[in-house]
């Protein structure tokens, strides 16, 4: 079944939101420049704006005109020790996950060795998880993730597009996990992946993920937008 046009007209506009082209607290052309644009009635116009104010992404003057709101950055930590899918839950939001690569790492640096704590144990794999997440249509985090074999053995791509956390607790309880952030500036293939203009401001957060006696579960080395997200450094899983 064909969507209805004010929807259409609703994902477009979302998704210039999402990419900035209309940025935070900017005014939207008119309902009478957007019904031509889109070569709709205004009424299809009026839907569409009233689909992104409910959803909290315009918001409408009566004399003023239609706003992108001014949406608060998502901190990391809000709610203790989250993975990126429950994160996205606890904002409204609908988190999917796109796997760019799964494979064994052949050979393991030292800083991923000793952080995993396996330098003695060089018989065991380890591999690397690399995936690009959205909340809603907007790419959000690169993720790159060194893993232990035994928690994900049998396992293929496909598998991780859900949640991780929800994968690793079947053999693992999560503790806490302790965050390092640095700011740098996006790189071209970043910002390719992340629709972000290449050396704009970019986080960088290596995290490293515990159990409760302290046995590290896995390394995390992610590349986050600057212009959504603040990091708290050290995180409590809330379920223990």
């Amino acid at each position: 079944m064909k969507e209805a046009k004010f929807k259409q007209v609703a994902n477009v506009i979302r998704r210039r939101v999402n990419d900035g082209s209309y940025g935070t607290k900017q005014k939207l052309p008119s309902e009478y420049d957007l019904a031509d644009e889109f070569q709709v009635s205004r009424l299809t116009i009026r839907k569409a704006i009233d689909v992104l104010i409910e959803a909290q992404i315009l918001v409408k003057s009566r004399h003023k005109g239609t706003y992108v709101m001014d949406t608060p950055k998502v901190e990391s930590g809000r709610f203790g020790l989250q993975g990126f899918t429950e994160a996205s839950e606890s904002y409204g939001k609908k988190s999917h996950t796109e796997v760019l690569s799964f494979s064994k790492v052949e050979q393991p640096t030292d800083e991923i060795l000793t952080t995993l704590q396996m330098k003695d144990d060089l018989n065991k794999n380890i591999y690397e998880l690399i995936r690009r997440r959205y909340w809603d249509d907007s790419p959000m985090t690169i993720e790159q993730i060194y893993i232990p074999e035994f928690l994900v053995a049998g396992l293929s791509a496909k598998d991780f597009t859900g949640s991780l956390f929800a994968i690793i607790e079947k053999h693992e309880q999560i503790a806490y996990s302790q965050q390092e952030v640095e700011a740098m500036l996006t790189s071209k293939r970043v910002g390719e992946l992340l629709k972000v203009p290449v050396d704009g401001p970019l986080l960088k957060v290596r995290s490293v993920t515990y159990t409760v006696d302290s046995k590290p579960i896995f390394l995390d080395i992610s590349y986050y937008r600057a212009d959504k997200y603040r990091f708290k450094t050290t995180l409590i899983r809330n379920k223990l």
